[in-house]
């Protein structure tokens, strides 16, 4: 182990000594801030694989979803294509050329913040522009906006039934100077859902501030400029107890608390929370589905087919691909896709909208 990744848990054990318990909030924003500052995580030689590095059927069906709804809107000519954590690029490669079939060869903006990837994604996509944030993405032409396994990484907060009332879940160190989850002194009774204030004592539940200002900000640009978003990620539909931290290094599950920096810390996303941040602005939520359900409306079977008659000595690793994207006891139940779009926007593909 080197020395900066050291570094991160002296820091930290320094604070806690110093100052008492942190935050969850800051024990993973700080580890994944490091960890993704200076490393590619993604693929066999990585920490953990990505739907876009599985398949190249995955891109290209957001690219003709994208291309879909664009032309059914009128085919503005002026549009950007704005991808959240691009990775290395491959989605964003992969669904351009898609929707190009189709006449649609938008701006691409890249929100990434790792110089590591931003050096990946310049090779893949080079025309791209590069963004730190939302903020310096074009305010003037309609958003064509993808965010893939984007959210899992921002840093949550949780919060604890004690007997004294409900807690913010911190982290301290126990007597041999090891991370441990702690139960803060502050009452936090008023952040919690009203229909889970009385719930049993030792009751976790996880929110994250940082998904839902996001979601605020892409639905207040899909209200002013117009456009689509494509929201997909592993979590919950409906807000769910428990911890879902998990960390992630050379494709094992590790102990989150151990070597702050060194691995991919992940928490599950509360869809419902963010579906009701979307219902409250002026767009249309189309709905958020299971992975393997959309990909399946969209045609995933019947394109794994076509491939396999081109190319038949690659029939089983297409057909093992495809099902890592659709089985249900792979990424296709666990993973969710939300769908967005501006209230003058047609309904998308592969959503069932209510209401």
């Amino acid at each position: 182990m080197n020395e900066d990744q050291t570094s991160l848990g002296d820091i930290f054990r320094r604070l806690i000594r110093n100052t008492g318990p942190i935050s969850f909030t800051q024990y993973m924003g700080e580890s994944n801030a490091r960890y993704y500052a200076a490393r590619d995580p993604l693929g066999t030689q990585g920490d953990f694989v990505t739907a876009p590095e599985i398949s190249q059927m995955f891109g290209e069906l957001i690219g003709l979803w994208l291309a879909d709804m664009w032309i059914k809107a009128g085919r503005s000519e002026d549009v950007a294509y704005v991808e959240l954590g691009p990775g290395r690029g491959t989605l964003a490669k992969d669904a351009l050329r898609s929707a190009k079939k189709y006449g649609l060869e938008p701006e691409v903006h890249f929100v990434e913040a790792s110089p590591a990837l931003r050096e990946l994604q310049m090779r893949s996509v080079p025309e791209a522009r590069w963004h730190h944030d939302l903020s310096t993405v074009p305010h003037d032409i309609p958003l064509l906006l993808v965010a893939n396994e984007f959210l899992d990484a921002l840093p949550v907060r949780q919060l604890v039934r004690t007997a004294e009332g409900w807690r913010e879940r911190m982290v301290g160190l126990d007597e041999r100077d090891r991370f441990i989850p702690v139960s803060g002194g502050q009452a936090m009774d008023a952040a919690v859902p009203v229909a889970w204030r009385d719930a049993n004592q030792g009751t976790i539940l996880e929110t994250c501030p940082g998904a839902a200002a996001i979601i605020y900000e892409i639905t207040g640009r899909l209200e002013a400029q117009g456009g689509a978003a494509l929201i997909i990620d592993y979590g919950h539909a409906e807000l769910r107890e428990g911890s879902t931290l998990q960390a992630v290094r050379a494709h094992q599950k590790v102990n989150p608390f151990s070597e702050p920096g060194t691995a991919d810390l992940t928490a599950l996303v509360d869809f419902e929370t963010l579906a009701r941040i979307a219902q409250s602005r002026e767009i249309k939520w189309l709905g958020t589905m299971p992975q393997g359900d959309w990909l399946r409306a969209l045609g995933i079977e019947m394109r794994t087919e076509a491939l396999a008659r081109r190319a038949p000595q690659y029939m089983q690793d297409l057909q093992a691909q495809r099902d890592r994207l659709i089985a249900d006891d792979q990424m296709g139940q666990l993973f969710k896709v939300m769908g967005l779009a501006a209230s003058d926007w047609p309904d998308g593909v592969g959503f069932a909208r209510e209401g």
